[in-house]
């Protein structure tokens, strides 16, 4: 049997310089772990190449860029051209763009088609919804991240129920599962400049609105009040960079807490955390939580759809409500004079990390995507859905249920 030709379609990889985050860390984790012997996988992304360094290319991934902007009507053509070169097999497309012209070209050519979701808003602009609603003939199926992130695909992307399955990714374990050296540890403490009796929490994100990073920040001063050796890091960047660093010496904190900014090696900075804080307003299921989870941290998190999905209370994690400092603070005070909880904690996130092997969920879309050149034409797209699809939930978290 030949190999199946698979395409990816995203509409960007960043914006200008922006580095190794979101989609594009998926990508570099996911796309090189196909089985090369029977799939020739590729990338097309709609919009020009970003200038950073940090670029999918370094790892061996197929990129395509359209350079085309959001509504220009030259992107059909101009991605039929690439995907009849690339003679694909299926398409899995990831964004509004890309889902749009992904299923444009393919009912142009009958191409099987998997549409990917990754956020969970509440609604989608009423151009988007007459797209979705007139594309949906030519959507085989839809698969989200989470169980919010799959209401969200059934109510506001029009795709029914039956055609939708939660799907949830994971970390490469061979890089955030293995277990570090003592000198590992110390040597990652000290590149954040922690002393051995700081106690450092820290976070790992994207400094944008849905993060809610500014709770964390306004808990600092209760947390210090409570326990002064105590030591906040903010790992990444983002749009609200300025306006977080602002909020830490208007509380007179700026000395407590370093923006680290990006690291290459994110692994290095869980390695240096006695505690991970996630205090996300909304979320699809983060890369960030499978990566702290695999590298056995205390984890505390807000009450938000996506981390509820792979979290369990008082088992592997701490939840506290959303947008509540005082809450966030009161259970890092505690988990850090009780090292027996963190303790507990840790342990069990390194048990539940590992039911979330981004190589499983490549072994997942293999066998998916052999049923969809199977199925696709031969039933005029409808015996994807029909198929018996329990092997994309296989070794989940307990917690999960498909929608």
């Amino acid at each position: 049997m030949r190999k199946l030709n698979i395409v990816h379609i995203c509409d960007h990889l960043g914006w200008t310089g922006s580095r190794m985050h979101g989609v594009k860390r998926l990508f570099a984790w996911m796309l090189p772990r196909f089985d090369c012997d029977r799939f020739t996988v590729s990338l097309i992304s709609l919009r020009e190449r970003d200038e950073s360094e940090d670029n999918l290319e370094r790892f061996g991934v197929d990129v395509t860029y359209l350079g085309r902007d959001r509504f220009d009507p030259l992107t059909l053509p101009a991605l039929m051209r690439i995907l009849r070169h690339k003679q694909a097999d299926i398409l899995h497309m990831h964004g509004y763009g890309a889902t749009t012209f992904g299923r444009m070209a393919a009912a142009w050519d009958r191409i099987p088609t998997l549409v990917h979701e990754h956020a969970n808003l509440t609604a989608t602009p009423w151009f988007q919804q007459i797209a979705d609603q007139l594309l949906l003939p030519f959507t085989d199926l839809a698969i989200a991240v989470s169980k919010s992130t799959a209401e969200f695909v059934i109510k506001a992307r029009r795709i029914p129920s039956d055609r939708t399955r939660v799907v949830y990714l994971g970390a490469p374990l061979n890089e955030f599962g293995r277990v570090r050296l003592a000198s590992e540890v110390e040597a990652a403490r000290s590149e954040l400049g922690a002393s051995k009796r700081t106690f450092t929490v820290g976070t790992v994100t994207r400094l944008m609105p849905s993060k809610g990073n500014e709770y964390l920040i306004s808990a600092i001063p209760q947390v210090l009040e409570a326990c002064p050796n105590v030591r906040f890091y903010v790992v990444g960047e983002g749009e609200l960079s300025g306006q977080l660093e602002a909020q830490a010496k208007e509380l007179g904190v700026a000395d407590k807490v370093r923006f680290v900014g990006f690291m290459r090696d994110v692994a290095r900075a869980y390695a240096a955390f006695d505690l991970v804080v996630f205090p996300s307003l909304w979320e699809g299921t983060p890369l960030t939580a499978f990566e702290a989870l695999a590298m056995g941290r205390p984890i505390i998190a807000t009450d938000c759809d996506g981390l509820l999905d792979i979290l369990t209370p008082d088992v592997d994690a701490r939840i506290v409500p959303k947008r509540n400092s005082e809450a966030l603070a009161r259970e890092i005070i505690g988990l850090r004079l009780n090292p027996e909880a963190r303790e507990d904690l840790g342990n069990n996130a390194r048990k539940t990390g590992a039911a979330y092997d981004i190589g499983q969920f490549v072994s997942k879309m293999e066998r998916l995507y052999q049923l969809m050149h199977e199925l696709s034409r031969a039933t005029h797209r409808r015996g994807v859905s029909r198929a018996d699809l329990n092997f994309l939930t296989e070794g989940a978290h307990p917690s999960s249920d498909l929608v």
